[in-house]
């Protein structure tokens, strides 16, 4: 089970992982945020799935998370990594409430931050790490998410089987960029987290 695994990777993130997951499937179902056949996916589907993601991110580094609906994976990065802090990018009042709620009850309020608003318009200092997970097509979601990206810093996008393909799509808007497929989690997830990662 992933849970397992994820708690032996993560030891020190036990206690919050546990509380999120909880609040996924009493609020977050309760709200809509997620539906309620996840409930049982929860750990796999969701929250190992986002951690798995913790490898790809340098250490102490700021992190700014699009379309961050329930937290994932920016919350569930904020909770496996102590180290770094994290900028949630939401448009939806009732999920900006949620996550606040969540980040109040963790305690991490001091290095996890809400912005309420589209990627496109929120005033926000730039990260070295840009995250989004299920948020639109890898073209669409380039055009937000680099603008936010510090220099030298990368776009990691949770992408599914449809990876090569967006990689294609996007051709226009990654202009000199490279696109490249990452596996990641291993020991943690299997399947193993797809993410595309593009340096700005």
């Amino acid at each position: 089970m992933s849970r397992d695994q994820l708690f032996a990777q993560f030891p020190e993130a036990i206690s919050g992982l546990t509380s999120y997951a909880e609040w996924l499937a009493t609020a977050g179902v309760e709200r809509g945020l997620i539906g309620p056949r996840e409930t049982d996916r929860i750990w796999d589907r969701h929250i190992a799935n986002c951690a798995a993601m913790a490898e790809l991110i340098p250490a102490d580094a700021r992190v700014i998370d699009i379309g961050s609906g329930a937290g994932l994976p920016g919350l569930v990065l904020a909770i496996v990594r102590p180290d770094i802090h994290v900028t949630l990018i939401e448009p939806l009042q009732r999920r900006c409430d949620f996550l606040n709620e969540v980040i109040a009850d963790l305690q991490i309020g001091q290095r996890v931050e809400v912005l309420r608003g589209r990627a496109q318009d929120v005033p926000v200092t730039k990260g070295q790490i840009v995250t989004a997970r299920a948020v639109a097509p890898l073209n669409k979601l380039l055009t937000w998410a680099l603008p936010l990206v510090a220099p030298g810093g990368q776009v990691l996008a949770m992408k599914g089987s449809s990876a090569p393909t967006e990689i294609e799509e996007a051709a226009k808007v990654l202009k000199n960029r490279t696109a490249e497929i990452v596996l990641c989690g291993n020991g943690l997830v299997d399947p193993l987290t797809t993410v595309v990662r593009v340096s700005s």
